[in-house]
């Protein structure tokens, strides 16, 4: 089913970002040392791309059957094609991924309020160029600072929107917290007060309410709240069928569907419509 694009949807990047304004440091009183792990950190956060813990978590999917392949690519056909990337790829080929049948693309920006992609310029600005329809996306670190703190952060270090037709929302990366407890030592209702509070912020900001990106699985273990009416969702499954969404969101946005050999996700609709979800105001 071809989801409607409501006039409430998105927000992200702004377009020509220069690489200066995205590797400025934190210096407000209690922020984590930018490009650091936090205070438990085990990780590289370049190795946090956008899904690295729900596959760590929930498992990568078996081998497909041929049939499952041929039922993959009915479903995925009628969507626009792209990928998302962090700086675990470096700096990626965007003429290659465009031959490839990729249209837009979503950029690691942010993590946390401690640290920023170093690939981030050539990956955001590098899409762009090549005439991708790309945005931004911040890793969430809820037991750190506040959703409003986060939101500032990001927007600070590339993860603005510009209506120009070529800027995906903002997206919010929800998943297993790769330092430690699963919901970051939070309550549901406490973790759908931190998203809601990004949320607004980033819609207070830029008039547009963020992309929301995070597995079934995840969100019904940390979340209680209903963000279907204002926040398009960006769900991660890895198999032949998009299978359950999220309690309350009836239809997705994009759905990431693999992890080889990069991130993929379709757009559920028409290149017409994502141009749309790039450029309507909320």
């Amino acid at each position: 089913m071809i989801m409607k694009i409501r006039p409430r949807l998105i927000a992200a990047g702004a377009a020509g970002v220069c690489a200066a304004a995205l590797a400025l440091p934190i210096t407000q009183a209690g922020a984590e040392p930018a490009n650091t792990l936090p205070a438990n950190g085990m990780q590289n956060p370049d190795d946090h791309s956008m899904g690295s813990q729900i596959r760590k978590h929930e498992g990568r999917p078996a081998a497909r059957t041929f049939s499952a392949l041929d039922k993959a690519a009915s479903n995925l056909q009628a969507g626009v094609q792209g990928i998302d990337v962090s700086g675990h790829q470096g700096n990626v080929d965007w003429n290659a991924q465009w031959n490839a049948g990729k249209r837009f693309a979503w950029v690691k920006a942010t993590e946390g309020t401690g640290y920023t992609s170093p690939y981030f310029a050539q990956q955001y600005n590098g899409s762009y160029s090549k005439g991708f329809i790309r945005g931004a996306y911040h890793f969430a670190l809820p037991n750190k600072s506040s959703g409003a703190v986060q939101a500032n952060y990001f927007l600070a270090h590339g993860g603005g929107w510009s209506g120009d037709g070529k800027t995906l929302p903002g997206a919010l990366d929800m998943e297993y917290n790769p330092y430690g407890a699963t919901c970051y030592g939070l309550s549901k209702s406490s973790m759908t007060s931190w998203i809601k509070d990004f949320s607004d912020t980033y819609k207070a900001k830029t008039n547009k309410y963020p992309a929301i990106y995070t597995s079934t699985n995840w969100w019904n273990q940390c979340v209680s709240g209903d963000f279907s009416k204002t926040n398009p969702l960006w769900v991660a499954r890895y198999s032949s069928s998009v299978g359950a969404l999220p309690p309350n969101w009836t239809s997705y946005t994009v759905w990431q569907y693999s992890s080889s050999p990069i991130d993929q996700d379709v757009f559920n609709g028409s290149y017409d419509r994502l141009k749309v979800f790039a450029t309507n105001h909320d």
